[in-house]
């Protein structure tokens, strides 16, 4: 493509979107007057294509209140008409949790009985057996002594998922969060579910959350709520501050918006960590968060006792935090 190219059309429907769906909006009305400047002042007219414009529309977009769901987004394939938008987007999603064991990346029993999941995505518990993944993830930690729940390159997904992960961790239900979408007058619930199958960690063994400044969205979601639960310990970074719930819309062809329409209220704390981040209660850098609540972890563990079958256990955990300490 060459350069000046005239972006007011693809720009004239962005600003219909944030003007009908955006979830603030006198944040809306301020980006739309931003958008409109930019424009007419000549500030997209060099932009040779569809990246370029992603790039410095979604920079101006998120300049005016730091949302980082809001922007636009380039494809090389050509983006479906917006009623067969949601149709394409889950079927993408379901090819990608069957490529990537739904989320899953790392589920293991480190030496001292301590339960480890690497948690990288929360897909839809109905997509490509997603659900059916989580349940078996979770049953595999149920008898660990403790668990660390790595978060650090998660990048979000979807709550019903965090509510599903979430159910075992707990003795009882739990309300965990409320969605507000402000424009459609609706809000949803999240609970724990009041059953979940086969055996469960259950809510009285310590939990530990490792956090980045990588983990975004559903990642910040599960680690903020189960804090404000004091349900786990977080140990790890401040993460991104990305609470927003958003949907794609079609701008162009080539070109989509995520423009969120809802935000998240804690049940406990009455907020959420949009532009905060969460922070965690042990601040430590990402690299050396595994380490630090794998500590923590077998201390506990050693603290349990060392009788009949938690003899091994118990040398177990003692072999693993001397070698923590070399």
């Amino acid at each position: 493509m060459s350069s000046g190219r005239d972006w007011s059309a693809e720009i004239e429907i962005l600003l219909g979107q944030m003007t009908e769906h955006y979830v603030f909006p006198d944040v809306a009305e301020q980006v739309c007057q931003l958008l409109r400047q930019r424009l007419a002042g000549g500030a997209y007219r060099d932009l040779a294509d569809e990246a370029a414009l992603a790039r410095v529309v979604t920079r101006d977009m998120q300049s005016v209140n730091g949302d980082k769901h809001l922007g636009i987004q380039d494809s090389e394939q050509e983006i479906p008409r917006q009623q067969d938008l949601v149709v394409d987007t889950g079927r993408l999603r379901a090819e990608q949790a069957m490529l990537t064991g739904h989320g899953f990346a790392r589920i293991e029993r480190l030496p001292g009985n301590v339960g480890l999941l690497d948690i990288r995505k929360f897909y839809e518990p109905s997509v490509a057996g997603a659900g059916a993944a989580a349940i078996a993830a979770m049953q595999l930690i149920a008898s660990a002594d403790a668990l660390l729940i790595d978060l650090r390159r998660n990048g979000g997904g979807e709550p019903e998922m965090v509510a599903l992960v979430s159910g075992f961790l707990f003795g009882e239900r739990t309300h965990l969060v409320d969605l507000h979408f402000p424009a459609a007058g609706t809000t949803i619930q999240y609970w724990t579910a009041p059953f979940v199958p086969g055996p469960v960690f259950g809510g009285s063994k310590p939990v530990y959350v490792l956090t980045s400044a990588r983990t975004v969205s559903g990642g910040e979601g599960m680690s903020y709520q189960l804090q404000q639960c004091k349900r786990a310990t977080l140990v790890g970074e401040t993460t991104m501050g990305a609470a927003n719930f958003h949907y794609p819309y079609r701008v162009s062809a080539h070109l989509m918006s995520t423009v969120p329409s809802g935000y998240p209220v804690d049940p406990v704390s009455g907020g959420h960590w949009e532009g905060t981040g969460v922070r965690p209660d042990i601040p430590v850098p990402a690299e050396l968060a595994l380490d630090t609540a794998y500590r923590l972890a077998l201390q506990h563990v050693l603290g349990l006792g060392e009788l009949g079958p938690r003899r091994q256990i118990a040398a177990d955990a003692r072999q693993a935090l001397a070698e923590l300490k070399n």
